[in-house]
Formats: C-alpha cells, structure tokens, sequence
C-alpha cells in the first residue's frame, strides 16, 4: 500500500496534511477502526492564510478598452468576514480589511479626496430595520494611503450616522443621513396617534472639529402622503414607519445638495442655506414633467454628471415590482421649462433585476460603473451602453454599492511570506495587502538571515499571492517586492525552512 505525499507548510501558513484511505483486515470481534480524518482542503492564501475565506470574484466578460482603476465592494455573506475589498480588473484581491467583531459591517468603501490627499472611506457599525429596510446605526472611517486611519465622522448629538452615503465636500465637511425615530400621528394614514416616525436627518459635519454646520430634515419639507412605503401594521404598528428611506446624498455642480428617496420614488435639490426643497423629480408631487423613458422608482445613487445632466440606479422593484429589469438611467434636466429628458440606459446582458441597493457612477472617459446591489454583479461600460468589464461575486453575497477608481496604496507593514516544501524544494508564496505597485517578486536564500547570498529566483506578480520555488532545502528565505523598474519597494522578515 502507498503512503500519500505530506505537504509541509512553513512560515506562517501552518501546516496542511493530505492523508489515504486505510483498511482494517482482521477478526469480526476487533474493534472498529477510527475514522480517517477528513481532508484538510489546500489554503487559497499561503502566505495569509487568515484570508482563506474572501470571497472570489469572479470575472465574466475581461476588461477590454477599460479605464485605469480598482473595483470596490464591501461584501455581506454568511461567511461572516465581512470589510471593505479592493480587487483588480481580474478579480484578484488588492486590499482587504476585516471590520472589528461583533455583528459590525463595513458599507460603501470609496475613495475619495480630504484636504487635497486621497483617501478611503467608509461606514462601521451595524444594520437593523423594519419591513426589510436596513438603517444604519454606526460611523464613517477614513484612511490615508497607507490604509492609516486618519479619524472618525460621527454624526452630532446623540445620533448615530446611517450607512448609505458619505461625500467629503470641497471645504472638508462630511456629507451623510441619520435616520431618526420621533413621535408622529400616523392616523391620517390610518395608524396610531402614538406612531413612530424614521425621519430622514441630513447632516453636514466639519470633519476636523466634529462640529454641526447643516442640517435637514425630511418631514419638514415632505408629506407622508408621498410615500410608496406601506405603514407597519398589527403587531408592528409602533414600530417606527421608514416613508422616505433617503439612500443618497452629495453636490449639484453649482453646490447645492442633491438627494435621494427610495420611497417616495423621488430625487431632490436642496437648497444649502434655506434648506427649502428646489425641485423634486418624480414620485407623486413631482415638480417636473418626467418623460416616460426617465420614470424610475425604489431608486439609489442620485449624481450629477460633468456635462451637467444627471443618472441614477433606477431598481424599479422593492415593494413592488414596477419594471422587468433594473437599470443605471441618464437624464437631462430643464430647470427653465420644469421637465426631463431621457439620455441613455446602463443595463445588465442578463437583465438583472435589484430589488435592493446598487449605484451608478460616471468614469473619466464618459462610460458608466454599476453596482447591481443585491444582486452581487457589477458592469463597465461605454458611454454608448456596450459592456466592456463585468463580473461578480459569489452569488450568496451582496455589497451595496460597487465602484471603480484609481488607487495608490502603500502599506506600512511588511510583505508576508509562507513557505512549504514540495519534492524536496521550497515553495514561496509571497503577498502584501494593499500594495498596488508591486510587479514582481523576488526570493533571496541563504544560510543566514543576514546572509542571503545562496541565490535568487524572480517571477511576475500573479494576482494577490504569488508563488515562486527554490531549488533545494535553504536555512532561509526573504521574499522582495520589486516595482517595474525593479526597485525594492518592501521585503518580508526572512523565515528559517524547518523540516
């Protein structure tokens, strides 16, 4: 009988073992034998073996005449390794961060720009809800390039920000909702006199001083009546009525505010000082005549365009369904005349369908990125529709919104190194989370950690891990990232090889 081949894992990676079946030949009266030990499955990360569970992203259509960038996500899945994912146009992960335990999430990961550095955002904390809407109860994380986290944005009073949006404004304020649970009269809609209400709370924060400079809010200036959201019933009837349900929120090119509602199907323009409601697009009390092809409604992602008209992730289904597919919808907006004006329409090759969730986002060269929300896809396209990148991730998950953007980041800690022996060779699995300007990676041996000289091997970046193989059992090894003008740009500690 054959004895298998013991892999043996070195470094950080631990050790995996693949084992045979066995047989027991003997007297009927001999006691059972064991039960062999299941398979230990083949670590996806040597090297960080504590990401062995991300999820893979899988690409569908490869990138072709795409713009440069990384693809962000914060995917949710039972798995419960939940944080803000940065992968490549291949899929491949570039950056991860697990959020901090227990039962806190991490939503809508973007870069963005604060005191004229880059950097990244977004939400911690955790989802609740009634009738399946999931409001937020946390705060916004930012972090340089270096994924250091610079500071918090909390939202003013007792409050807590909800998770939907956060923009950082030109003069360094923080854009975000607070959904905010006051007593209401619902009996003009036939519930209780001692409602709840889940007002919809802009505020506008100073990000260095944490103080108040704008606030808004939704029932002064929107009835009830508008809403598309059915009231909590029975049981559920003091639980607090989600009508507006704000999922959106930024600047119009001349700075007043933009927003929008999921449900009373509607986008708004705010005015910044008065706060007053300039105009409403669509829902039941729509200030402007909405043309047929730009109905939307259950929508997210309200932006306007550098040309100056604007788009929107039209789901066209939640509570109910109101269209067969959902859609990333540009339209013009004649202020003058009171109307809109279809433009164009991003849609899926499968015509998916996004009852929750989702954002839409103009590229620099014109073409459009779409989160399909909770359908776990995302599309780039061309500015005339065509699909030029698409992928997904597994299809149990979900992230709430999905990006593309260019991104340089250069962690402060080092590479890390795995190494395990096969056929009487060393394996390196080199990697290093969040480094975007690695191109190649090197291994130095020798038979001291100060005396590397044994001799190198060299191999091209290959996604987030990399492997390469040293002839032979060295004292130890020394993995290098190297840029694309070969210069060192980080080296892992060297690891002695222990049989």
């Amino acid at each position: 009988m054959s004895i298998s081949r013991r892999n043996v894992l070195l470094g950080v990676a631990g050790a995996a073992v693949t084992g045979g079946a066995g047989y027991a030949i003997g007297r009927t009266n001999q006691p059972a034998p064991e039960p062999a030990e299941p398979a230990v499955a083949e670590p996806k990360y040597h090297s960080r073996p504590d990401l062995n569970t991300l999820p893979d992203v899988t690409i569908t259509t490869p990138a072709t005449g795409t713009v440069a960038g990384s693809i962000f996500f914060t995917p949710a899945s039972g798995a419960g390794l939940w944080g803000p994912l940065v992968v490549d146009e291949k899929g491949a992960p570039v950056w991860f961060k697990k959020v901090p335990d227990p039962a806190t999430v991490a939503i809508d990961l973007k870069a963005q720009t604060y005191r004229n550095q880059p950097v990244l955002t977004w939400w911690e904390g955790t989802i609740g809800g009634t009738g399946g809407q999931g409001v937020g109860q946390g705060e916004f994380v930012i972090a340089d390039r270096s994924y250091r986290e610079i500071t918090r944005v909390r939202a003013a009073g007792s409050e807590q920000a909800d998770q939907h949006d956060f923009v950082i404004t030109p003069r360094n304020t923080g854009l975000f909702w607070v959904y905010d649970p006051i007593p209401y009269d619902l009996s003009s809609l036939g519930g209780p006199a001692d409602g709840v209400l889940h007002d919809g709370v802009i505020q506008e924060i100073d990000i260095a001083t944490g103080r108040k400079v704008f606030e808004w809010r939704a029932s002064d200036h929107v009835e009830l009546d508008e809403s598309y959201a059915p009231l909590p019933v029975g049981d559920s009837e003091h639980l607090p009525y989600d009508y507006f349900h704000a999922n959106s929120v930024g600047l119009a090119a001349d700075g007043q505010i933009i927003a929008s509602a999921r449900h009373t199907w509607a986008v708004y323009k705010i005015d910044r000082r008065s706060g007053e409601v300039s105009w409403r697009i669509g829902g039941k009390k729509s200030d402007f005549e909405v043309d047929e092809r730009t109905r939307f409604s259950w929508q997210h992602d309200f932006r306007q365009r550098r040309d100056g008209s604007y788009g929107l992730f039209d789901n066209g289904a939640g509570v109910t369904k109101e269209k067969e597919y959902s859609r990333g919808v540009v339209f013009k907006v004649d202020e003058a005349a009171r109307r809109t004006t279809f433009v164009a329409e991003y849609v899926h090759p499968d015509r998916l369908s996004a009852p929750t969730q989702g954002s839409f986002r103009e590229l620099a060269d014109g073409g459009s990125f779409v989160g399909w929300g909770q359908m776990p896809h995302f599309t780039e396209h061309n500015a005339d529709g065509s699909v030029r990148l698409a992928g997904h991730l597994p299809l149990d998950n979900q992230s709430y919104r999905a990006y593309k953007a260019e991104w340089t980041g250069t962690p402060p800690d080092q590479p890390a190194l795995g190494l395990r022996i096969e056929d009487g060779n060393v394996v390196v699995a080199a990697s290093w989370n969040g480094a975007t300007r690695v191109a190649r990676w090197r291994a130095r041996w020798g038979t001291q950690p100060g005396a590397l000289s044994g001799g190198t091997v060299e191999a091209a970046r290959t996604g987030f891990e990399t492997t390469l193989t040293v002839t032979g059992l060295p004292e130890y090894v020394v993995a290098e990232a190297l840029d694309a003008s070969g210069r060192v740009l980080g080296s892992s500690s060297a690891i002695p090889v222990r049989v």
